[in-house]
């Protein structure tokens, strides 16, 4: 894959925001061009907190060669400030939640934005595609998870618990008794589960953002909410009336993406740009350097790719 070439002597890095949506409090990761070519927007996975993603933001902007500015932004009371007076968020608040942001933020603005999503982030980069078309150029869905696979024993034992009140509860409990361990010992405790492939970045993120009852009780809600909308199969007529805008990465072992969607998109929707990682990483790719290093770069690719397209179509 082609390397960009940048002027950078050192890695420019994210800056923290926070901001007001729709009456809610939601985290920002941003890097601002100061010559912008467009404005990419990225949505993350579930959990929904964009620390987990600061390095492959500072590796696309890179990639990119500081030309985009880039905004991640965090699903709502999904992080440690972001409490929302214990409010639980379903799958369509989200999406609304992002389409506020970017009429808030972007609406004035006349540079080409680039949706990104990651997971059901890929999903509900779709939905805004859909409702904001005239303002969208180029989509790219990672490791998208568009409709339940049926034969993922991870997906059944998550709706399980989801559905489940008493468990989602306890699994928030227990998460939050972690979290209110000594920062030492939690953080010792965490990089042991997790393992040692995850970065600094990763570890820091669940540390101070995710071990909270409220952010795991919105993740464990939302979740519920997905395996409700997604039993449905993916708006085939909008990929196809828009397959040269869009491009799809999947992983090659990959439960919520798996290559049997790969197979049915690349059937339903011929000619749409598809590819497949076959370097061994995970669904999290953020959370390992490398992860976050070779998605960047394929990321900044077919955007340069897609943008070029649109300007000469």
């Amino acid at each position: 894959m082609e390397k960009a070439n940048t002027e950078f002597s050192q890695k420019i890095k994210c800056v923290d925001r926070r901001c007001i949506i729709s009456s809610f409090s939601v985290d920002l990761l941003e890097i601002l061009s100061k010559k912008p070519s467009m404005h990419v927007f990225f949505i993350p996975g579930n959990p929904g907190i964009v620390s987990y993603y600061r390095d492959f933001i500072e590796d696309l902007f890179e990639n990119l060669g500081g030309n985009a500015s880039i905004t991640a932004i965090s699903h709502t009371a999904q992080g440690r400030k972001a409490v929302a007076n214990g409010r639980l968020f379903s799958l369509q608040e989200q999406i609304d939640h992002k389409v506020d942001f970017i009429e808030q933020e972007m609406g004035t603005s006349v540079i080409p934005v680039v949706l990104v999503g990651h997971s059901i982030g890929a999903y509900i980069g779709l939905e805004v595609f859909k409702r904001m078309q005239q303002k969208v150029k180029v989509y790219v869905g990672l490791y998208p998870f568009l409709t339940l696979n049926k034969d993922s024993s991870t997906q059944s034992i998550t709706g399980m618990v989801a559905r489940s009140p008493i468990l989602s509860g306890t699994v928030s409990l227990l998460v939050s008794l972690i979290g209110s361990l000594p920062a030492r010992i939690s953080e010792t405790l965490v990089r042991r589960l997790l393992g040692p492939s995850w970065s600094f970045t990763a570890i820091d993120a669940t540390c101070n953002h995710l071990l909270e009852y409220h952010t795991m009780h919105n993740v464990l809600y939302m979740a519920m909410t997905e395996f409700r909308e997604l039993s449905a199969e993916p708006d085939w007529v909008f990929l196809r009336q828009k397959k040269d805008q869009i491009a799809f990465l999947f992983g090659d072992d990959d439960h919520w993406g798996p290559l049997t969607h790969f197979e049915e998109v690349s059937r339903q929707v011929p000619g749409i740009d598809l590819s497949i990682e076959r370097e061994g990483l995970t669904h999290g790719f953020s959370c390992t350097v490398a992860g976050s290093i070779w998605v960047a770069r394929y990321v900044a690719d077919v955007i340069r790719n897609k943008i070029g397209a649109e300007m000469k179509s």
